[in-house]
């Protein structure tokens, strides 16, 4: 839980500073890598997921960050993958992105709207330009669910070459042993 507290005051720390420094919306540094590969501080809400799908959706987003959430919690605890430390520090990244962006969804950061109502949307500001496409802009919070993800999707392959048979614990439809060495 150590790793989930300090991940997600790094993502709400971040997007405080980058917001305090810039602005909001479209504050920008301008470009800070200006080749190929193009990077730029830009502030942005998304009220939506990834690439700004699902745009005015915050709520339905919001209750999956925290069935999402209880999930992580049943699946360390009680399910008992606190066992492993891969498991561990994976699902703790995905806790930290997930309770990092909840906070936002939930317009606890106190930015507001024109109108002055408190904005239900993540706060974006890492901006990547590739050749002529931009990727997603993107936060703290959003890096550690990616990696919390890539983790365990890695621990499902180990897990399951894990689970396979030896090819000397095989046996073909005869009973006899496949793939020893005669």
């Amino acid at each position: 839980m150590t790793l989930a507290v300090g991940g997600l005051a790094l993502d709400l720390w971040s997007k405080s500073a980058v917001f305090a420094w810039l602005g909001a919306p479209d504050g920008s540094t301008g470009w800070l890598l200006d080749g190929w590969v193009k990077y730029r501080f830009y502030t942005t809400f998304n009220e939506g997921a990834l690439w700004g799908v699902g745009q005015g959706f915050t709520w339905a987003f919001a209750l999956f960050s925290v069935v999402a959430a209880a999930g992580v919690i049943y699946w360390l605890f009680v399910a008992g993958a606190a066992r492993s430390w891969w498991l561990t520090v994976s699902l703790a990244f995905v806790m930290a992105g997930t309770l990092g962006n909840l906070y936002d969804r939930l317009g606890l950061h106190g930015e507001v709207d024109a109108a002055g109502v408190a904005r239900a949307a993540v706060r974006d500001f890492f901006h990547f330009r590739l050749g002529t496409f931009d990727w997603a802009i993107f936060n703290v919070a959003d890096v550690f669910l990616v990696t919390g993800a890539i983790m365990l999707g890695l621990q499902s392959f180990a897990a399951e070459a894990a689970a396979r048979p030896a090819a000397t614990d095989r046996k073909n439809e005869f009973g006899d042993a496949v793939g020893r060495a005669a």
